[in-house]
């Protein structure tokens, strides 16, 4: 849908409701039906009216007076990109921070033991990358023992003092410093552990947040906060500190990548968003191959996290020219903010006034006097529709990112004879394309299917992979142990790969796409909070990579198991999504419970619907309302508010 053809559509967003099966307009549940359903252009607001339509309807009226993505909001996406790239340095900074040397003893200068392949030198992954829209790449992870134990005859970790060779670039990093092997193994995976609860921590708490006091304080509070805990991180003394400045550190993280996410999509009108936050995804992947670079080049842990830091300066100027996201302002009912942005944003876009053809000026006038109205993502709780769409998500997230990690696992098992896989950049080189090849997949499937579409495509593959990886593999398995079939141990780790490579593939773009399809369907007044439950359960599925390592990878083939079954669910469950592709934007949260799902076979004509439309489940008695209902509806509306041809 072109920007000419929003500006030329109805006010009332009947062209969404009838795409995507909704009943009602973006209009107060406190409106009788005959004025929900009526199609002609509002009148004055009236006192027993809670808000201006013509107001919250956004994409509709307000951004085509303003000129569409004019060149200020040009500018202003461009800024939500740029800190992309710093939030992917930090973000998958453990790569090399946490990173499994080599080792040998001092004492005889004898090698002692390759990091890399002792049973004391367990590796994670690492699991930070999404959240900034792609799973980091996974490394090596081979048998350790268990925690804070020694094996009585494992002469290699009877040492005091050692030497190291890290693969990852550095000279030293946080595991050379303070001798985090053998029965200090365990404190290398904490530390992994609290980035990834402090990112959880700080979606949830920073998500809600931003929708009571604003996108534009909650980034610029977090920045401030990420530039005293990220450089404090280089300071550190001891490894207990390192970990708890690293779990404040991913909460501020959390805060800024939240922020920027939901300003772009906010930003933009229907046809550009996934493009728009695409385009913010590829600058994050930039980010993931620059990193090996910057760490050659810093040579020193401490180095390498002040440098990843210091860029997030640049970012304190955005509180003097990044605005307060409009679309917010005018959702909560904050007329008299919003007037004078408005003025500003006409000024910069060199917008003729007199193009105000619905009136909004007008109406905003009308309205200045009205006191704003912040809602919490607690109210989702009362709703119909909405909470399931989210929780759905929710549950899409979770098992994309946690099974992540089982396709990881497998692809860098040491019983496939992939040596090359073993070596730090290649394996961390192997992850990040793959990721890449997702992101671009992603990207004519979504534009061809549509959000629903290929979320569902990429969930079928993801379980199809998971699937034939758990059961094909075992049934060849089995025939490998025969002779007089033919096949060998070479076929089944041929397999295993392909497998883990597709399944690496999909699980990454469903969670990637999990991420999106909420902010767009999630109401403008609690997107944040919205958002941040899906991320916060995409974080839970990475925190399981680290707490399986930790545990010595019990529990493994459960873990896999148990994601697999997820993904049947989640294809069952993804039906009941609506389609956003082209749609406006949700403003309220009764805007948002009219966004229903449309049916998988059109109504023939003529077809009298077997199930109760949302406005006739509003009175679960039917008493009251029934005569007015039955005049109010038109003739050719349908289940779902279906237009029958």
């Amino acid at each position: 849908m072109s920007i000419d053809q929003d500006l030329e559509s109805s006010w009332r967003r009947q062209p969404e409701a009838e795409e995507n099966g909704s009943v009602l307009p973006a209009s107060s549940s406190a409106l009788p039906p005959s004025e929900e359903l009526s199609a002609a252009p509002p009148s004055p607001a009236h006192p027993g009216s809670r808000y201006s339509p013509l107001l919250l309807d956004y994409d509709g009226s307000v951004l085509p007076f303003l000129g569409g993505l004019g060149r200020f909001h040009k500018r202003l996406v461009l800024l939500t990109w740029i800190p992309a790239l710093f939030l992917s340095f930090s973000q998958f900074s453990d790569s090399f921070l946490l990173d499994q040397p080599d080792k040998w003893c001092k004492s005889n200068g004898s090698l002692a033991g390759h990091g890399r392949h002792l049973p004391a030198d367990n590796d994670s992954s690492a699991h930070l990358g999404i959240l900034l829209q792609q799973p980091a790449p996974m490394l090596p992870t081979t048998p350790a023992p268990s925690p804070g134990t020694v094996h009585p005859h494992n002469d290699s970790c009877k040492c005091h003092e050692w030497d190291y060779h890290i693969q990852a670039g550095l000279a030293q990093n946080v595991v050379s410093k303070w001798d985090l092997v053998c029965e200090s193994s365990w404190k290398v995976h904490i530390a992994k552990f609290s980035l990834v609860v402090g990112l959880i921590f700080g979606y949830l708490i920073t998500g809600c947040i931003a929708d009571w006091v604003g996108r534009r304080l909650v980034l610029m509070i977090s920045l401030i906060f990420n530039l005293v805990f990220g450089l404090s991180v280089a300071l550190s003394v001891n490894v207990t500190m390192f970990s708890t400045l690293r779990f404040f550190e991913g909460f501020c993280l959390a805060g800024i990548f939240l922020c920027l996410y939901v300003l772009r999509i906010e930003l933009c009108p229907p046809s550009h968003r996934f493009m728009i936050t695409m385009a913010a995804s590829f600058i994050g992947m930039a980010g993931q191959f620059l990193l090996p670079g910057i760490a050659a080049l810093c040579r020193d842990w401490q180095i390498l996290q002040a440098v990843i830091i210091c860029p997030f300066i640049l970012m304190l100027s955005y509180w003097y020219i990044f605005p307060e996201s409009l679309r917010w302002l005018m959702a909560t009912l904050q007329f008299e903010t919003s007037k004078k942005q408005i003025i500003q944003i006409i000024h910069k876009n060199r917008v003729n006034p007199e193009t105000d053809i619905k009136g909004v000026m007008p109406e905003l006038e009308k309205e200045l006097n009205r006191r704003p109205k912040r809602v919490c993502i607690v109210k989702v709780v009362g709703t119909r529709n909405l909470w399931k769409n989210i929780v759905v998500l929710c549950v899409n997230s979770l098992t994309g990112f946690g099974i992540h990690h089982c396709f990881a696992k497998s692809l860098m098992d040491p019983e496939v004879n992939m040596t090359i896989m073993h070596n730090f950049y290649v394996n961390y080189f192997a992850m990040a394309g793959i990721a890449l090849a997702s992101c671009l997949a992603m990207c004519p499937v979504v534009g061809f299917m549509g959000r629903r579409g290929g979320l569902l495509l990429f969930m079928i593959l993801t379980a199809l992979a998971s699937l034939l990886q758990l059961g094909l593999l075992n049934l060849i398995g089995k025939y490998t142990l025969r002779p007089e079939t033919g096949m060998s141990e070479t076929v089944k780790n041929r397999f295993s790969i392909v497998f883990s490579i597709i399944g690496m593939f999909s699980s990454h773009a469903v969670g990637s796409l999990s991420v999106f399809f909420c902010a767009e369907i999630t109401p403008t007044v609690i997107r944040g909070g919205g958002l941040g439950l899906v991320l916060a359960s995409a974080g839970f599925g990475m925190l399981t990579a680290p707490i399986m390592e930790l545990h010595n990878q019990k529990g493994y083939f459960l873990h896999h198991v148990i994601f697999a079954c997820c993904t049947l669910i989640c294809i069952i469950c993804i039906l009941l999504l609506p389609e956003s592709k082209n749609q406006n934007l949700p403003e309220n949260i009764p805007d948002g419970e009219h966004y229903t799902r449309q049916p998988l076979l059109p109504h023939k004509k003529g077809e009298q619907p077997l199930l109760l439309t949302n406005s006739e489940l509003k009175d679960y008695s039917g008493l009251h309302d029934s005569m007015a209902l039955g005049d109010s509806i038109s003739e050719n509306t349908t289940v779902n508010g279906i237009k029958s041809t």
